[in-house]
């Protein structure tokens, strides 16, 4: 990017952007500015349900994108020069990133979905732990190539093949000398902040960040839209009365379930059902999804659920229902169980980002089908142990 003097852009733009991340995009001062040393917002893209995002355009085909609690990114023309000396807390990015290193791993489906796969040069998995296919078969071609992993990144590959931007999740903020060492390489980080979507489709229409990012606005608007479009098309279900547990027993024998307030429970509740155990409400200051329970808990709190969902996005699948008692036996005695309604996730489960709608109605469809023909991230457990 060309360096060079755009004082009609200095001191009141970077007055109002030192100020650092707002609190919630509910308050006041959360949002873009109108006027930005006179390049006037034209437009600022209209999110139904992320909250976590703004994204302005402004004359000159500037755009600023505002990361809640994260950083202020601004996305310059090519044609424009941009001063040197830019303050710590605005980050600059290219008009349109072509070597970008992917090291968010559920961001990749919303990338592919606005079309913009062709801007992924780096990624931070090696083929076979995508589940994304288009990103796999990217990296058998060589048009996608392994980069490290997020907190061990190849920076001499990187640095010599130009990459232009790294889209981190917030574990960077983890391993902070990365994200420095990044940027004094000359390689601007984005945040993804899609996680901390409370709405399930929140982090769908995150598809829109990188539409913008890469120049695919149009593309990423009509791929949200017929995600929301198939959770419309519910309406509002009457709730069926079924309750729905979604766990897995992890290596010490303990049931990790979903917070209450996490958007799998929330896409539980959308897709007409009830999510139990009811008392995984967890403390209200934390960030993390889940929960351990000892098995003793989780039995009491979801014995006499309708529907076990098992989560093998992070275990290993089930094959059948004689894998589940085995991790343990008191299994037998839930109800899901004694009826022949136990359930397991496709392992793409945590890269589908982009497919929240479709997975809601898969929900629905394990409450209201004795079946999975059709499904693509839930199958029916074999009871023929």
């Amino acid at each position: 990017m060309r360096m060079g003097c755009l004082a009609a852009f200095l001191t009141a733009s970077f007055f109002i952007l030192s100020a650092g991340p707002r609190e919630t995009r509910a308050a006041e001062n959360f949002g873009l500015p109108g006027d930005v040393a006179g390049h006037v917002l034209l437009e600022e893209t209209q999110f139904d349900y992320a909250q976590e995002i703004a994204i302005g355009y402004y004359e000159g085909g500037w755009k600023l994108y505002e990361v809640r609690e994260s950083a202020c990114y601004l996305q310059a023309p090519a044609e424009e020069a941009v001063p040197e000396d830019l303050p710590e807390d605005l980050i600059l990015l290219l008009e349109e990133p072509e070597n970008t290193y992917l090291a968010a791993t559920a961001a990749m489906s919303l990338v592919n979905a606005a079309g913009a796969l062709d801007r992924i040069r780096f990624s931070s998995q090696t083929a076979e732990n995508w589940y994304v296919p288009e990103a796999a078969a990217a990296m058998q071609e060589g048009s996608l190539v392994f980069a490290g992993k997020y907190s061990e990144p190849d920076y001499e590959l990187l640095l010599g093949q130009d990459c232009d931007l790294a889209v981190e999740s917030t574990m960077i903020l983890h391993t902070p000398k990365v994200k420095e060492k990044l940027e004094s390489l000359g390689i601007p980080v984005f945040v993804d902040r899609s996680s901390y979507e409370n709405h399930p489709l929140g982090r769908t229409e995150w598809v829109k960040v990188y539409g913008a990012l890469f120049g695919c606005e149009e593309e990423a608007e009509q791929f949200f839209r017929s995600q929301a479009e198939k959770v419309e098309s519910l309406g509002q279900p009457e709730m069926s009365g079924k309750k729905i547990a979604f766990f897995y027993i992890n290596p010490a024998g303990i049931a990790v379930v979903r917070r209450t307030d996490d958007y799998v429970p929330e896409m539980i509740r959308m897709a007409g059902g009830t999510y139990v155990p009811e008392n995984a409400a967890g403390p209200q200051d934390s960030h993390t999804s889940t929960i351990n329970m000892t098995m003793e808990d989780f039995y009491a709190g979801a014995k006499d659920a309708d529907c076990l969902i098992y989560n093998a996005s992070i275990d290993a699948p089930l094959d059948n229902i004689g894998d589940l008692t085995a991790k343990n036996p008191l299994f037998a005695d839930f109800k899901a169980v004694k009826e022949g309604n136990v359930w397991c996730t496709d392992q793409y489960l945590y890269q589908a980002a982009d497919r929240i709608g479709d997975l809601i109605l898969e929900f629905n469809a394990a409450m209201t089908r004795t079946d999975d023909s059709g499904l693509q991230f839930l199958k029916k457990i074999d009871f023929q142990s």
